[in-house]
């Protein structure tokens, strides 16, 4: 008699890192890739929780989105909103310490 195979399931859907279907109605009408950032960037929020006020200003990841263009997600160190620079813009501090996107780098300017 031939053993019949059980069919395993990944072992990500064991630990409850399986890929939800879920989708937000605000990111419903938002291209693909943009959709992508906006959920990268809550996991970022959801991992840090209060951390994010001790990494403030700083860099958590580039990406490779082409050959010539990076991505970069950060921590604003004004509004400290997990931001990409691609979405958000990015004032870039050459210490790594004191990132800022560029709406609250346009109101630094602005009031300096």
């Amino acid at each position: 008699m031939a053993k019949v195979r059980k069919s395993k399931s990944p072992k990500r859907d064991l630990y409850g890192f399986a890929e939800t279907s879920e989708t937000n109605d605000e990111d419903a009408d938002l291209p693909k890739d943009e959709a992508g950032r906006r959920k990268i960037k809550r996991q970022y929020q959801e991992l840090l929780g209060i951390r994010i006020e001790k990494l403030k200003g700083r860099i958590l990841n580039r990406e490779r989105i082409n050959k010539t263009i990076e991505g970069i997600y950060f921590i604003c160190a004004r509004c400290t909103k997990v931001c990409h620079s691609l979405d958000e813009g990015l004032q870039e501090d050459p210490n790594n310490v004191n990132n800022m996107c560029a709406k609250c780098a346009k109101g630094r300017t602005a009031a300096a």
